[in-house]
């Protein structure tokens, strides 16, 4: 059995292959080694996984956000050796597993745009190059933190109709003063901004949302996909809840920027399992 994990930074996706297929499918909570140490990592896939502990996997893929140095890597190594100590480990970023599920063994850039946002241009084998996302204080233009972070901004300051901040409030019974404490005090600040982003969904008919979304995929493409010349060239794919459920503004972007849009996929989970059997053929 091989065990491939795409982990953001809000749930974490495990698929179990054996032969050519997948044969089971798990959710547990975002594993983050930014965050998290190798203890609450374990203790976390330890009870997530309890449905898999009479198995010992022969190699476990894990591609999980904040998975981008060897310090960082090394805590979701320990966590899954401890877990699992016979298998072989390979941990890479979820930029990779993105990669290698838009682009499989083809050319391409690929992007994540879920709580955070990143991207890439993949050459078939590798990422070639990146332009740093930076967090959702500095960067991540067009993930869900930063829509979040957009729409509590003009709520709060009153930049939307009366209609959408009482219907805000009236959704989420929160005051201006816990919604400052849950961004400023509380862990996980990304992962609460980025609940917002089903509001702007759910209230899309206002054309205040809408700009938020508009603005912010533009700000994507503006300071990410065009600082890749190969962006002319190859399909801008796509992954993650917000690309997903806003697929529309998206490719209306995309249009208006001359870029040639591939795939838009929700989760890179299934396309990642066919890259496992089908190109690395393990």
């Amino acid at each position: 059995m091989i065990l491939v994990a795409d982990g953001g930074s809000t749930k974490t996706e495990w698929r179990a292959i054996e032969g050519d297929k997948s044969v089971a499918c798990i959710f547990s909570a975002g594993i983050n080694p930014y965050f998290l140490s190798a203890e609450e990592i374990y203790q976390l896939i330890r009870q997530d996984l309890v449905t898999l502990s009479g198995s010992m996997p022969e190699k476990i893929w894990f591609y999980g956000t904040g998975c981008n140095s060897d310090v960082k890597n090394g805590k979701v190594r320990e966590a899954l050796a401890t877990m699992y100590p016979a298998s072989n480990i390979f941990i890479g970023s979820d930029l990779l597993g993105a990669a290698r599920s838009l682009c499989q063994d083809k050319p391409g850039i690929a992007c994540i745009m879920g709580t955070g946002s990143n991207s890439c241009y993949y050459d078939g084998t590798r990422i070639v190059s990146n332009v740093s996302p930076l967090g959702y204080i500095l960067g991540d233009e067009g993930g869900g933190a930063v829509l979040g972070k957009k729409l509590l901004s003009a709520v709060l300051k009153k930049q939307v109709p009366a209609e959408v901040i009482e219907a805000f409030f009236e959704t989420y019974k929160m005051s201006p003063a816990e919604i400052l404490d849950r961004v400023y005090m509380k862990p996980f600040p990304n992962r609460f901004l980025g609940q917002f982003a089903k509001f702007i969904s759910a209230n899309i008919r206002f054309p205040e949302l809408r700009e938020i979304i508009t603005n912010s995929f533009e700000d994507f493409i503006l300071k990410n996909i065009l600082q890749y010349p190969e962006s002319r060239e190859y399909p801008v794919n796509f992954t993650g809840s917000i690309s997903f459920h806003f697929k529309s503004f998206l490719l209306e972007s995309l249009s208006s920027n001359g870029l040639n849009p591939g795939k838009i996929t929700l989760s890179p989970a299934d396309d990642l399992v066919r890259y496992h059997i089908s190109v690395l053929h393990e």
